[in-house]
């Protein structure tokens, strides 16, 4: 895949710019993923996990990872040269994992997560032929399940726990954190 990635001339004049990360865009997405998840500048959209979890959502290396992962890729939404929103995907056999999508809070709401993820839908669907398109997300967290559900994925009921003594992952601040896995068919070409 290039670096770039085009968008149809059907595509609103008000989608934002999209390209693939590069190792360059790691300090970038380590703040934008802070910002949507964590402590009190996550309170401004309404994704923030501060109330459940405090401490940092990722690092530096976990970013790199995912950046320079071999059958994945991070997805960047930007307009202006500015980063608005991300998402990371990779390819698990024949879903992709989506995972690491932030969108900057001030923009939380405005339709920018909608364009991200039906880009990443595309891109999982379409360029790499994955018939699914899976992600976890924490339980305790029913407004961010309902957005997905409204966007065609369902709940599994499959769930897995929360990594309890592994800061690099937050700090809980409530015992009963888990994962549930969510998926969602796609329409591959």
């Amino acid at each position: 895949m290039s670096e770039t990635v085009t968008g149809s001339a059907a595509e609103s004049a008000a989608e934002p710019d999209f390209r693939i990360a590069t190792p360059a865009d790691v300090p970038a997405l380590v703040e934008l993923v802070e910002s949507a998840y964590r402590g009190e500048a996550s309170k401004a959209g309404w994704t923030s996990e501060a109330d459940l979890l405090g401490g940092r959502r990722t690092d530096a290396e976990a970013v790199a990872e995912a950046v320079g992962h071999a059958d994945g890729l991070v997805l960047l939404a930007e307009r202006d040269g500015e980063l608005l929103a991300c998402c990371q995907l990779e390819r698990r056999g024949e879903r992709a994992y989506f995972g690491m999508f932030s969108v900057r809070p001030g923009l939380q709401g405005g339709g920018i997560g909608r364009v991200v993820l039906a880009r990443a839908e595309r891109l999982a669907g379409e360029e790499w032929g994955v018939g699914a398109m899976e992600m976890s997300v924490i339980e305790q967290r029913p407004e961010l399940i309902a957005w997905y559900e409204r966007r065609g994925f369902h709940r599994t009921g499959e769930f897995s726990p929360f990594p309890y003594g592994n800061e690099r992952f937050g700090v809980p601040r409530r015992p009963d954190l888990r994962f549930e896995r969510l998926v969602k068919e796609l329409n591959a070409a």
